[in-house]
């Protein structure tokens, strides 16, 4: 194995084996991979507050009939399928990045929250949840009296 250089350093560049390495593994699985969703999709982002939690999900391509949403004690969780595409006869797949197939995530909530107190909204693709604090789970302040 020959040392290789930086172009315009002439250092040795300790990495370029390894570099090699990859894009020869890339080209070997390129064509052989299947499309599957990362485990954390839907992308989720969500905020609380003292007596509230908000969370928002991107889902695209869905409508609000093709999502399941359920919370249950400090967990919530969502729920859908995306429609497959068609495979036909003779087609050869030259990327393929957008899978089909039923997705769920789960997160955990810091603290409960009152069921019947969620609201959902479902536009242009992106689900926005906001979920109340029961009040019998807020912090309360106890006055300290003095001796």
């Amino acid at each position: 194995m020959r040392p290789t250089t930086f172009p315009s350093f002439g250092a040795l560049d300790p990495f370029a084996d390894m570099r090699r390495m990859q894009a020869a593994m890339n080209r070997l699985f390129d064509g052989t991979r299947t499309p599957t969703r990362p485990a954390t999709y839907p992308p989720v982002n969500f905020w609380a507050g003292q007596d509230s939690i908000v969370m928002t999900a991107e889902l695209p391509g869905l409508s609000e009939d093709d999502i399941e949403l359920t919370v249950k004690d400090r967990m919530v969780s969502i729920r859908g399928t995306y429609p497959a595409e068609e495979e036909g006869e003779g087609i050869v797949w030259h990327r393929r990045e957008r899978a089909g197939g039923t997705f769920l995530r789960s997160i955990d909530l810091p603290f409960r929250v009152d069921p019947d107190r969620i609201e959902a909204r479902f536009e242009n693709g992106v689900l926005s949840v906001e979920m109340q604090r029961p009040e019998d789970d807020k912090p309360r302040r106890i006055q300290i009296k003095a001796a």
